[in-house]
Formats: C-alpha cells, structure tokens, sequence
C-alpha cells in the first residue's frame, strides 16, 4: 500500500511538470526519483520493523524476588538491545497468582503479536507455554526450581532459567547454626510441583544431616495461619522453599515463627531481608540478567529456544540477618563468618 500510494503521487506529479513546460524526460526522471524515495523509504520502515521487538513479560504474583528478577530481567534487555542496535518495547503483566487471570493474559499476548514471552514463576510458565502452543511465540521463563517436574522440558519453543534450591548447603548451615535441632518444618502449596519436588530432595537429604522433615500443605494463602501454628509445635525451626504462596504471606510466617522461639531460614537474599536467619541463597539478580539475555538472544535470532537448554544459577551464598540471629542467640562459625553475607 505504501508503494502504491507513492506511484500515484509520481503520476501525478509528472502531470503537474508537464503543464509547466517540463519535458517528458524531465517528467519521467522526477517520477523515478520519487519512487527511488518512497521505495528508500519503504525499505527503511521495513528495516525499522525487523529490529523492533515486543516481549510480554508475565509475572505470577507480587513479591520481592519475583519483582526482583522483573526488574533484572528489564535492565537486561535494555542493555542488550542498545548492544545490537535493536529495539525492544516490553510490556508487564501480573496474574495475581491467579490460573484464570494468566490464562487470559496469555490469550491476549498470543493474540497481539507479541514477538517472545518471559513469564517468571512456574503457574506464569505453564499458562503461557500452553498459551503459545500454537503460534509456537518464544517462551523464555524464570524461577522455575524443577523445569522437569512443571512439564516445561522438551517443548521445542520453551527454554529459560531454574532456581533449583541449594538444599545439602542449607541442610549443612542450619545444623551449623543450630546444632541441637532434629526436626525441620516445611510450609509448601500442594499444588505448586516445584515445592513437592524440593521437599523430596529435603527428605532424602535431611538423614545425611541428623534432620527428620515435616511439612504440612496448604491450598491457598488463608490456609497459612491454621497449619502454621500446628506445625510450629513439632518442629525446632522452619526453612522456606520458593513456594510463591507462602512467600507471599511471609510477614505472618515470621511473626508466628518469632513468637513461637523458632527460626526460619530462608531461601534466598529477600526472604533475609525480610526476618530469616540465614540463607543459603541464589542471586536473583543475576537470575534474571540471564533470562533477558536469553530472550535477547532469540529475539535477535541468534539461536533458538529449541537450541538452548535450560539454565541453572547454582552457586549460593550465604545471606544472615544479624538482628535475626541475634534475636535467637545463633553465633556464626569462623567458616560462615567468613564467607556470610548481612542482608541489609
């Protein structure tokens, strides 16, 4: 339509140059070079839509980590696009932790065009994994613990990072902290596969340690006071997983945690901040770097999601709350005095 537009335009003005004394060539010569500049123009506004990209970012739910990678994942991709001299507009969606909701934002991103999705947080990946299924949009997720278990493996337009917990690190940290403790809480979403996954490797591990594991299952948020206060009565401390649900209401956890003398550790560098103990945590931050050059990549075409094995940000540190430990009289060894770091 442009070209044709720019056609009519030379017609007329060869007509325009003939009434004015112009010869035919003249005319003609004016014509071509009007169609040269539309079709320069053309190609230019062709060029400008190939560099240009539209990335749909889709947050589960609000809490500090999951807003932290947001925010990583954001910067990423600013800095990737002014590198390769391309374009990227991102649009964030949040889906309140809510199926249904994600499910729509899903529809309406397939639907608008968008040219690649990164959803963080394992219910954000499935509702858009299967959101895409048949336009085959890129879906470069985040946060996801267990990929295998969530079904997000071997689908040839999905690819992303996981922050697999670090659980014989965590394990080993609190018998160093509490060296007198047998029995470790677990609070977890019985819906959510990645908490289910990470318990078992708790339950399996915990032995090695001198720790028996007790978890108690939620359905939804409301559910967290009753099975909280049930299960601090059996337990010498609790220690989070990433299980978006109980992060969420962590506030409470502490509280009842604090009232009751039991720690809770954490799982990563947020959760710290908040009131935990200590973690042996993942750097969300660098989570999400990762995930947005990722998406970079396949946006520029430079490789595919089917190319690209999911990645694992695996080495932890330790994050400690001194106001925390204090609270609880847990003085750190030299070993993790030495490498801990004061989440602040």
């Amino acid at each position: 339509m442009k070209k044709f537009v720019a056609v009519l335009s030379a017609a007329a003005m060869m007509t325009s140059l003939a009434a004015c004394g112009f010869t035919a060539d003249t005319a003609n010569t004016a014509a071509s070079s009007a169609e040269t500049t539309a079709s320069a123009a053309e190609s230019t506004a062709d060029t400008a839509a190939a560099d240009s990209y539209k990335v749909a970012i889709v947050q589960q739910l609000d809490h500090a980590s999951l807003d932290e990678i947001r925010v990583a994942i954001e910067k990423e991709l600013g800095a990737k696009a002014a590198e390769k001299g391309i374009t990227i507009e991102y649009k964030d969606f949040n889906g309140q932790n809510d199926a249904t909701t994600l499910n729509q934002i899903g529809t309406q991103v397939v639907a608008d065009g968008y040219d690649a999705i990164i959803p963080i947080a394992t219910l954000a990946a499935q509702c858009m994994t299967t959101a895409a299924e048949s336009t085959k949009t890129p879906v470069i997720y985040a946060a996801i613990s267990d990929p295998a278990a969530a079904d997000l493996t071997d689908i040839d337009y999905v690819t992303g990072t996981s922050d697999a917990l670090p659980v014989a690190a965590q394990l080993a940290t609190i018998r160093a902290m509490l060296p007198d403790a047998k029995k470790i809480g677990i609070l977890y979403t019985t819906s959510e596969v990645n908490s289910l996954s990470t318990i078992e490797t708790y339950k399996s591990l915990a032995p090695d340690y001198g720790f028996e594991i007790v978890e108690s299952g939620i359905s939804t948020a409301a559910d967290i006071p009753l099975a909280l206060d049930a299960l601090l009565g059996k337990v010498d401390c609790l220690t989070n997983l990433t299980d978006n649900t109980v992060v969420s209401a962590l506030a409470l956890v502490l509280d009842k945690a604090n009232a009751a003398g039991k720690p809770v550790f954490g799982s990563e560098i947020e959760q710290v901040k908040l009131g935990c103990v200590a973690a042996e945590g993942l750097d969300y931050i660098a989570l999400g770097r990762q995930t947005g050059l990722m998406a970079a990549k396949v946006l520029k075409g430079e490789a595919k999601a089917s190319d690209m094995a999911y990645e694992v940000i695996s080495d932890p540190s330790l994050y400690v709350n001194a106001e925390a430990l204090a609270r609880f009289g847990i003085t750190l060894s030299d070993d993790l005095a030495a490498r801990a770091i004061k989440a602040e």
